[in-house]
C-alpha cells in the first residue's frame, strides 16, 4: 500500500435511513404487524448550498521537455557520423502537462487556499469558479513542508467565502464533509466521519493530520473538509490506497495548523520557522534504560551543527531534550513542532538530561535555513 497525494473530495448529501428491528409482542415470538419507524439523519443539503459556491477547481499547466531514450554513449557515436539529428533520434518537443486540484476562497477579494503539490512546478494556474467562470491566478506563496499554497484571483465582484473552523474541537466520530473536484467532477460532495487525529504519515516533519473515511480521490487535493456547521476544519491532502482510489482512509491538514501557515504566506510569501541546529532521534526503551530515564520520552541529540544556535547555547551530542519553553517533549515530533512554531530570535528555556542529571539553559532560536 502507498500514500498518494490527491486532488478533490466528494460528499454524500441527503438523509440516511438506519434499519431498526421489528417490534415483538411480549407473549409471542411473532413480529408485530407494524414496524418501528426508521430513524432519519439530518440532510447536508443546506450546508452544501451555503459552502459549495466558495469551492473552486484548480487547473495547472507546466512545461517540460520530452526525454530521449538513446543511451548517452550511443548518442555520441551516432552524432559523430550523422550529426545532431541522426536517424532514429526521438524528436525533442515541448509538452504541457496539465493537473487538476481543488481549493476554497477565504477572502471575498479572491484569496484561495490549496495544496502546494497541486500548483508546484506549474507555469500557468487557472481557477474555475463554481459558476464555471475561469480566472487566471497569481501564486502568493507556498510551503512544501505542510503542503499548502495561497493563490489570488481578480474577480469582477466579491466572491463567496467559507470560514475557518477550530480543528482542536474536532472529535473522533464527528461528521466530516468534503467538497471538491475528484477526477475532474467539480462540485462533488462526500460525507463521512473523523476516524482519528494526530496522524503522522511521514510526509513531512510537521505531520498532524486528521484521518477521515470521507471519500477523497485524485483531484480532491486542496479542497476543504467541513464540519456540520460549514466551517473548514481541514484541507484535504492525501489518501492511503493500494490502487490510487479511495478506500476510506484520507488525510486532511487540521485547520488550526493551515490557518497559521496561510496567514504567513499571505503576509510574507513564505513561512519563517525557528531552528536549533541539531539532529535528533527518538529515545527508545533501551536508550532510556541506559541513561536512567524512567520512560522512553524526550528527543536525543544525535549531532550538533557547528556554529548553530544549539552549539552556541551549550547543548551537546547525547543530551536528551525533555522540555522546550512550556512544552514537555515526549517525542521527536513534539520538539520539531515546538521549535518550528517559535519565531526566529526568540529566547526560550530548554530543559534536558545530561549524564543522568537534569539541567536547563536559555537558547535563542535561529531561522530555519532555506
Amino acid at each position: 500500500m502507498k500514500l498518494t497525494s490527491i486532488g478533490k473530495a466528494i460528499l454524500l448529501s441527503g438523509a440516511l435511513a438506519v434499519a431498526v428491528p421489528l417490534a415483538y409482542h411480549a407473549t409471542t415470538s411473532q413480529p408485530a404487524t407494524a414496524a418501528v419507524p426508521a430513524a432519519v439523519l439530518p440532510s447536508f443539503a443546506p450546508l452544501v448550498k451555503a459552502t459549495r459556491p466558495a469551492v473552486v477547481t484548480i487547473k495547472t499547466t507546466g512545461t517540460a521537455r520530452a526525454n530521449s531514450e538513446i543511451d548517452p554513449q550511443m548518442r555520441e557515436f551516432m552524432e559523430r557520423f550523422f550529426g545532431r539529428n541522426f536517424p532514429g533520434e526521438p524528436q525533442q518537443r515541448n509538452r504541457r502537462p496539465q493537473g487538476l486540484g481543488s481549493g476554497f476562497v477565504i477572502d471575498s477579494n479572491g484569496t484561495i487556499v490549496t495544496n502546494n503539490h497541486v500548483v508546484e512546478g506549474s507555469s500557468e494556474i487557472t481557477v474555475v469558479l463554481s459558476d464555471g467562470e475561469e480566472l487566471n491566478a497569481t501564486l502568493i506563496g507556498t510551503d512544501a513542508k505542510t503542503d499548502l499554497a495561497v493563490l489570488r484571483v481578480e474577480a469582477r465582484g466579491t466572491l463567496p467565502t467559507v470560514p475557518w473552523g477550530n480543528s482542536d474541537n474536532v472529535e473522533v466520530g464527528d461528521w466530516a464533509i468534503a467538497i471538491g473536484n475528484p477526477f475532474g467532477l467539480g462540485g462533488t460532495v462526500t460525507a463521512g466521519i473523523v476516524s482519528a487525529r494526530g496522524r503522522d504519515i511521514r510526509s513531512g516533519p510537521y505531520d498532524d493530520f486528521l484521518q477521515v473515511d470521507t471519500s477523497i480521490n485524485r483531484g480532491n487535493s486542496g479542497g476543504p473538509l467541513f464540519d456540520q456547521q460549514g466551517n473548514v476544519i481541514g484541507v484535504n491532502t492525501a489518501i492511503f490506497s493500494p490502487s490510487g482510489g479511495s478506500v476510506g482512509i484520507g488525510f486532511a491538514i487540521p485547520s488550526n495548523q493551515a490557518q497559521e501557515v496561510v496567514a504567513d504566506l499571505i503576509e510574507n510569501g513564505s513561512v519563517e520557522r525557528g531552528w536549533l541546529g541539531v539532529s535528533i532521534q527518538p529515545v527508545t526503551e533501551e536508550i532510556a534504560a541506559a541513561i536512567g530515564l524512567d520512560a522512553a520520552e524526550g528527543a536525543l541529540i544525535a549531532d550538533v551543527v557547528d556554529g548553530g544556535p544549539a552549539e552556541r547555547a551549550g547543548l551537546r551530542r547525547g543530551d536528551v531534550i525533555l522540555g522546550f519553553g512550556s512544552q514537555s517533549i515526549n517525542t521527536v515530533r513534539d520538539l520539531t513542532r515546538s521549535v518550528a512554531d517559535t519565531d526566529p530570535g526568540t529566547q526560550t528555556n530548554i530543559r534536558f538530561l545530561r549524564k543522568g542529571s537534569e539541567q536547563s539553559l536559555s537558547i535563542q532560536t535561529g531561522k530555519f535555513p532555506a
